[in-house]
């Protein structure tokens, strides 16, 4: 968001990131180094060097930041996308409970995560709110968008 926030034309150097976003600059320099192989980020070495964003704040969305740091979305590893794996106490995911409504929880969050970008934070717009959405309650499905 810091980057998202600076001026487009000039680079924040890592120490200024690490400073203003209460980070240490070991592990921020990690983040920026994960988001730089995925071409979120670019950096400018030399006496203007530093961090920029790669594309236009509205083009980052917080689904792919966020898979790129943390890895999978998923509450549970059943319901992984990019790193399916079967619970160990699990007889049949088809029937399990648990697996239904968190399945309902990870639609809902990665809906949102996926189309609301660093611009949309910036104005304080989130993706349900955006498109109008309602949570409404449906007859045994417990909550759902």
């Amino acid at each position: 968001m810091a980057l998202a926030q600076a001026d487009p034309d000039q680079a924040v150097l890592i120490s200024d990131l690490s400073k203003s976003c209460s980070i240490p600059k070991k592990f921020l320099e990690q983040i920026l180094l994960d988001l730089k192989h995925h071409d979120l980020v670019r950096s400018k070495r030399g006496k203007f060097g530093g961090y920029q964003l790669n594309r236009q704040p509205s083009q980052i969305m917080f689904g792919e930041v966020l898979r790129i740091v943390d890895g999978p979305i998923a509450l549970l590893p059943c319901l992984s996308k990019i790193s399916y794996r079967r619970c160990a106490d699990c007889l049949d995911e088809a029937t399990c409970e648990i697996r239904h409504v968190f399945a309902h929880v990870a639609e809902s969050s990665r809906d949102i995560l996926d189309n609301t970008s660093l611009l949309d934070a910036m104005l304080g717009r989130e993706a349900g709110r955006k498109r109008g959405r309602k949570i409404t309650k449906k007859a045994g499905d417990g909550f759902l968008p």
